[in-house]
Formats: C-alpha cells, sequence, structure tokens
C-alpha cells in the first residue's frame, strides 16, 4: 500500500513537472546570401543578364533592352570610342549587363567578352561612361601527355584528346629539324606542358611547352623552353647540349598542307606568254584560299599594300642583308612598322594580282639582290650565350626526368 502511493506520488510530480516545463523554442537559422563575384563587381548588387551577340545585334540595340536612352548611348559611345570600338562587337560573343535593382532596372554596366580570358567593360553609372580592359583569373597547371604517330600528327593529337595548338606548338618547335610531312608510324612524342584554367575549373588553353622529346626515324630530339631575358620576356628551345634549335629563317612561309608549284628560275618559259623568257624571282606555294602565311624570321614590315600583279603582299626587313616578301594574300594582318617574330601569321593565302590559282610567291632578297631561298647558306639563331649555360642546364635537369617518367 504505501509503495503504491509512493508511486502515484512520483509519477504525480513528473506529470505536473512535464506540464509545468516551458515550450522551447526553435530557432530559425537564414543563411546569408553568396556573395558572386566576377569582373571585378559583386553580381548581387546587380540585375544580371548573360546573353549572346545575335545576328544583327549593335550596342545600341542590346542597351536599348535594358532601357538606356538613346542620348546617353550616343554619349557612351563618344566617351570611349579611344578604349573600345562598339562597332567591333562580333557575332557570337558573350556578353553581360548589369542592370540597376530598381524599377527602372536600366544597364548600369556592360562587359564584352573579348575571348575567354580577356574582357572589356564599359562602366556607365559616372556621367561621363569610361572603358577599360581586364583579365579572368588564370591557373596555371602543369600537365604531360604522349603519343605515338599512326597516320598524321594531328590525327594523333585528336585520339589523345590534345587540342590543335598542341600540334601547332610542336611544330614550330621542330620546324626546322623534323619534316612534318614525312612522318612515319611509329614516330612517338612526349611533352610537358602547363595548360591555363578560368576559375580552376574552365580550361583556356595551352600556355606553353616546357619540355619536348620527339623521336623521328628512331632518331630522338629534344627542345627545352628557356627564357634568355626574364625582363624582355625572351625565350627560345634549345637541346640538352644548348644548341639553339631554330635557324634564321623558316624553309617555307606556310605551315602544313602546302605544294611546292614552282621554284625559283631565271629562265622560265610560259605557254601563254607565246613560251618567251619570263624570269620568276619567287618560290610559289600553293594552299587553299585562307591558309595562314608566316613570317620566316624576325624583323620589321617595311611595305604592306596592294599593287599591280603582286596584288596583296607584305614586304619585311630582316636585318642589313636580308629582307623577304609575301605575294597575292587575300588579305593582310601585319602593318607597316609591325615587328614580327619568325612564325607570326602575317596575312592569309590567296589570288589577288596576276595569279592563276591560291598560292604564296614567296620572294627573298639577300645584299639587295633577289636569290633562291633554298641555295643560301642561312644561318643560325643566336647561340645560348655561355654565361647562360650554368642556369640552362640546372633548369632542364627536372624537366629531362619528368620526360624519363613517362612511359610510353
Amino acid at each position: 500500500m504505501k509503495r503504491l502511493l509512493w508511486l502515484s506520488v512520483v509519477l504525480g510530480l513528473c506529470w505536473a513537472c512535464e506540464k509545468e516545463k516551458p515550450e522551447e523554442e526553435v530557432a530559425t537559422i537564414t543563411e546569408a546570401p553568396k556573395i558572386e563575384e566576377a569582373y571585378g563587381f559583386i553580381l548581387n548588387d546587380f540585375n544580371v543578364v548573360r546573353d549572346t551577340v545575335r545576328f544583327g545585334d549593335t550596342f545600341g540595340v542590346i542597351m536599348d533592352n535594358n532601357h538606356v536612352p538613346a542620348a546617353k548611348v550616343y554619349s557612351a559611345v563618344e566617351a570611349v570610342k579611344d578604349s573600345f570600338d562598339v562597332r567591333r562587337i562580333v557575332t557570337g560573343k558573350p556578353y553581360v549587363v548589369l542592370n540597376s535593382k530598381d524599377s527602372l532596372n536600366q544597364a548600369q554596366v556592360f562587359i564584352y567578352e573579348n575571348n575567354r580570358i580577356e574582357y572589356t567593360v564599359v562602366d556607365l553609372r559616372d556621367s561621363v561612361a569610361k572603358a577599360y580592359h581586364g583579365r579572368k583569373p588564370i591557373r596555371l597547371v602543369e600537365k604531360t601527355a604522349y603519343g605515338v604517330i599512326t597516320s598524321s600528327l594531328s590525327e594523333t593529337m585528336e585520339e589523345q584528346n590534345l587540342s590543335a595548338s598542341m600540334t601547332d606548338r610542336l611544330a614550330n618547335i621542330y620546324a626546322w629539324t623534323i619534316n612534318f610531312f614525312a612522318l612515319q608510324q611509329g614516330d612517338r612524342f612526349k611533352v610537358v606542358y602547363t595548360e591555363r584554367f578560368i576559375n580552376d575549373t574552365i580550361p583556356a588553353g595551352i600556355e606553353d611547352i616546357k619540355a619536348a622529346y620527339f623521336e623521328h626515324k628512331g632518331r630522338p630530339l629534344l627542345a627545352f623552353n628557356f627564357v634568355e631575358d626574364p625582363d624582355l620576356g625572351v625565350s627560345d628551345y634549345y637541346d640538352e647540349e644548348a644548341n639553339n634549335l631554330r635557324r634564321a629563317f623558316l624553309k617555307s612561309p606556310i605551315r602544313f598542307n602546302y605544294r611546292l608549284s614552282s621554284r625559283y628560275n631565271l629562265k622560265r618559259r610560259i605557254a601563254y606568254y607565246g613560251y618567251k623568257v619570263r624570269p620568276h624571282r619567287g618560290t610559289d606555294f600553293a594552299a587553299a584560299v585562307g591558309t595562314p602565311i608566316i613570317a620566316t624570321a624576325d624583323g620589321t614590315v617595311i611595305e604592306s599594300a596592294r599593287r599591280g600583279g603582286n596584288g596583296n603582299y607584305v614586304k619585311i626587313k630582316h636585318n642589313s642583308t636580308y629582307m623577304t616578301q609575301y605575294l597575292h594574300m587575300k588579305s593582310r594582318k601585319a602593318k607597316v612598322g609591325d615587328y614580327v617574330r619568325q612564325g607570326d601569321v602575317i596575312g592569309w593565302v590567296g589570288m589577288t594580282g596576276n595569279t592563276g590559282g591560291p598560292h604564296v610567291c614567296y620572294r627573298f632578297w639577300k645584299n639587295g639582290q633577289q636569290v633562291d631561298p633554298f641555295l643560301q647558306d642561312l644561318p643560325a639563331s643566336k647561340p645560348l650565350a655561355d654565361s647562360l649555360k650554368p642556369q640552362y642546364f640546372e633548369y632542364i635537369a627536372p624537366l629531362k626526368e619528368k620526360l624519363d617518367c613517362i612511359i610510353f
């Protein structure tokens, strides 16, 4: 009886305590909005419009679509014309408009992506618009790759999921030592290179090839990119003995897919002219219209024009001894006064002037006289200074180890 009474008292107390216990408050946690930054702006502060330039779009049309009065558009175009020519926006290029967060929803900033890395900002927020250029943050990642030639270098690159840029860069490095039109099955390559990434995840192309190994006809050829002058950023490729891989002149102004259609010939006879002797003081490289034409050596552009039978042409002075000229271009890229490096694109193959088909006529001057470039004893490029060789050998040692660790 006492036990039952005790239990009832205890249970009663427990029930009373439970009844009198205040209700617990449940805290509500609200996460702060994620701050999104891009192009140097906090995007949360704007209504963000992302789009692509469509056919028929102009800067004025885009601004009108984003509620900017025509008078303000005109004054903005005038204010930024020295920094950004709005007429040159290209169909297919992405852009971003940052609109005000109010009832007007009017464009405050226009951002045009020139390419995957570089962009141009037109800031409309002040009374006078301003334009400036920027670059997205880039991270460089070192990578390695290899391949064995089965048909062509470009097809092998595709099989290894490597970009066409890798093909071009290897062809440039070995342009003086390997004939890429005569590769054999079993030829192979290894590379150590750096790739650019935007926001750590978006690939943005190859930065450079730091080291390469190319085995052609059983002969291994090593190449290492070495910066000779850090202040100027001048670099070149050297072999394992510090010999420069470049020569002063390339053998051809076209990298790939060309045919030597006519050589330098002072006694050439042509049916069209009744088989009279018509000296040909150039070397013709036939290729498809639009094929890039490259400078065969470093130099300064002294002529860039369209004239008579030459059509569109570019002429380059390399030094006091040598000049080269490139005729019949579809269009010219290099302008008078430009300093071009060997391998730079200076124009594109066409049929302007006197020509029966698409080609570039390559002319070569030595001491003021036009000569056959294939018969010249052309100098090698500047060798690596003896004072830099100890630094060079120290620099390439770990790169050689990385190449050795790539197994076919």
